[in-house]
């Protein structure tokens, strides 16, 4: 048993707990630092207090744990939670539609059908019921969306996948049961949010420190039974910021995940978790404070549930987004590598690597228990904030330019100092790589597409792929005009039907990557030197390609991969001084071609945008 996919189709929680069993106690180690934790963000003399709170909502969580589970922990290997077997599918619960069924069964019998065996883990995108922006923000965080299914359709795809949920615990909608208990000005729920009576409560001073991912303003207008309030919405007027500094928030959030967890999830996706907490006279991102929050989360699941992982979403600076892996055993157990997709675009929208590969060669591994999620596209757009530091302003211009050019749009953010820049382009995968309107051929386009897909599979992490991607969708204009919101272009709901049509079209770009795609995903779980601790060596050979060994942790085989970045030809000779003990032979993972080390070197002749993944065995 080496991580959380290999149980079998067993019940993990009981629907009812069972208060006969001993009560749970946290180890004192886990004791410890979660009151550490509950000092520095209320005190010594609250802390306590919460601290028991804390462990009762842990009690009550452990109760609900089957005999099974607690023996099947027992095996668990936290070193092996992730493996070369993980691919992770990012979807929205309603993408995929048929006339007269839930869009979770719909999901179900296509990822059972055709999926089952390549993806191992979903990570269903909010399926809460919500008011805007497409499942973030929340009205409530324990239903599921009834538009999409029930808690048992969920339960349904446990029974084929691992599940990653999403723990929107920044904030909540203004039309929440809570949000309105506060327009009441109900007593229980006056201090949930952060609350303002004026605008000149911020000074300018302090307004022009704040960093958001948005240029709206930071403080949204309501009426309430006792006046008007001005609460703190880091995202939208309709996305009210949860306050922290309010202890009961805190705890309340700590049982919703564990609601999660109990419902199946394991992988919890902390959305936006950089904005946590707000203090005037900081830029309110990356505070101390945030990192405590997510350390106690940590620290709860690895006592309660150690087989469920946190997942952090911040698109920042790289050097900052690292930082949610804490010391790499005490934060997140992944981190988005929000910096993989700018740096791939800009890649093979330039014709050279160069960047890529030199960022690439600072990636260290975290610990034998931490990895990097490496991902492409998303619901969201491409990140660019994580490059900022990376690529030169002028290359960024250029690369949000020629996502104009590719009918995509720009996003900015408010940067602290009373200017905006981009945060995000708009657009999706396929139409950043591939210009529509162009002439080349079909084949060309989806070489260049499937080449670009390559890098995240190869490089140390955990690979996932928007189901877009995978589609190889194009823009939809037409969403953006009809919902006003330009991360619209990538989010097209699809019938079913009309899927089932592309797919079973050979001449369409849709079945030629979607089929290419899975077929590379299909050797890739095959191999050990794809394990997310396996030993990686970047080479820097040529701009034009990009070249990463990598080494099974039980050094039985390596794999070089070879990706040519180019719409021309490259002849490549290696040296094979990368390895300690160089192999006679190669063999491509891709189509089984041979290569013979002659010597002591290899010569590889990559066409445009070729892929190859040498193997051999050590």
């Amino acid at each position: 048993m080496n991580g959380t996919g290999d149980y079998p189709d067993k019940s993990f929680h009981n629907l009812e707990p069972d208060y006969d069993q001993p009560v749970f106690q946290f180890p004192e180690a886990g004791r410890k630092t979660i009151l550490e934790n509950l000092e520095l963000l209320y005190g010594q003399v609250r802390a306590q207090m919460y601290l028991q709170e804390l462990e009762r909502i842990a009690r009550v969580y452990f109760a609900h744990k089957t005999p099974f589970m607690k023996e099947w922990e027992k095996q668990f290997r936290p070193e092996n939670r992730f493996t070369e077997k993980d691919v992770i599918l990012i979807t929205y619960g309603d993408l995929v539609k048929k006339a007269g069924e839930a869009p979770l069964v719909t999901l179900s019998n296509l990822c059972t059908r055709f999926l089952k065996g390549v993806f191992n883990t979903l990570h269903i995108l909010p399926f809460f019921p919500y008011s805007s922006d497409r499942g973030f923000a929340i009205l409530d965080f324990e239903e599921v969306d009834p538009n999409l299914g029930t808690w048992e359709d969920i339960a349904n795809l446990k029974k084929n996948f691992k599940l990653m949920f999403d723990g929107v615990f920044n904030h909540v909608s203004s039309k929440s049961r809570w949000f309105q208990e506060f327009l009441n000005q109900n007593p229980d729920y006056t201090d949930f949010f952060t609350v303002f009576s004026t605008k000149d409560s911020i000074s300018p001073d302090h307004l022009k420190l704040i960093v958001r991912p948005r240029t709206s303003d930071v403080l949204s207008e309501f009426k309430t039974l006792y006046g008007t309030r001005l609460v703190w919405t880091t995202f939208s007027p309709d996305q009210i910021d949860l306050n922290y500094k309010n202890p009961k928030v805190l705890l309340k959030m700590v049982e919703i995940l564990l609601t999660y967890v109990r419902r199946g999830a394991d992988i919890i996706r902390l959305d936006a978790v950089t904005y946590l907490w707000e203090e005037l006279g900081t830029s309110c991102v990356h505070l101390e404070q945030s990192h405590a929050i997510i350390q106690l989360f940590r620290t709860i699941l690895d006592a309660v549930a150690p087989h469920v992982a946190l997942i952090t979403e911040t698109n920042v600076a790289h050097e900052d987004n690292i930082r949610y892996f804490g010391d790499g055993r005490n934060e997140a157990q992944m981190v988005y590598n929000f910096a993989l997709p700018p740096l791939v675009l800009h890649s093979f929208q330039t014709g050279n690597a160069t960047k890529l590969t030199a960022w690439a060669s600072g990636l260290q591994r975290v610990s034998e228990t931490a990895t990097y999620f490496n991902f492409l596209d998303s619901h969201d757009g491409i990140g660019v904030m994580a490059v900022k530091n990376i690529l030169t302003p002028d290359e960024i211009d250029m690369m949000a330019l020629r996502v104009i050019e590719h009918g995509g749009y720009i996003s900015y953010k408010a940067d602290g100092n009373g200017m905006v820049s981009p945060y995000e382009l708009n657009i999706t995968w396929y139409s950043a790589i591939n210009r529509e309107d162009g002439h080349e051929s079909v084949d060309l386009q989806v070489k260049r597409y499937l080449a670009s897909r390559a890098i995240s599979l190869v490089l140390m992490g955990v690979p996932g792929v928007y189901l877009h991607g995978l589609l190889g969708s194009v823009n939809d204009a037409d969403a953006v005009l009809e919902e006003k919101q330009t991360r619209s272009i990538n989010r097209k709901s699809i019938l079913e039907s009309e899927l089932m049509r592309m797919l079973e079209d050979r001449s369409t770009s849709t079945f030629k990557i979607a089929v290419s795609l899975v077929r590379m995903i299909r050797k890739r779980i095959l191999h050990k030197a794809f394990h997310p601790n396996a030993g990686q060596k970047i080479l820097n050979v040529s701009p034009a390609l990009f070249c990463v060994l990598r080494t099974a942790v039980d050094q039985s085989e390596c794999i070089l991969a070879i990706i040519n970045v180019r719409n021309e030809t490259v002849d490549c000779s290696l040296n094979q001084d990368f390895c300690e003990h160089p192999p006679q032979e190669w063999t491509d993972v891709l189509t089984g071609k041979k290569y013979a080390a002659k010597k002591n070197k290899i010569e590889v002749h990559l066409k445009p945008y070729d892929v190859v993944w040498l193997h051999a065995e050590l």
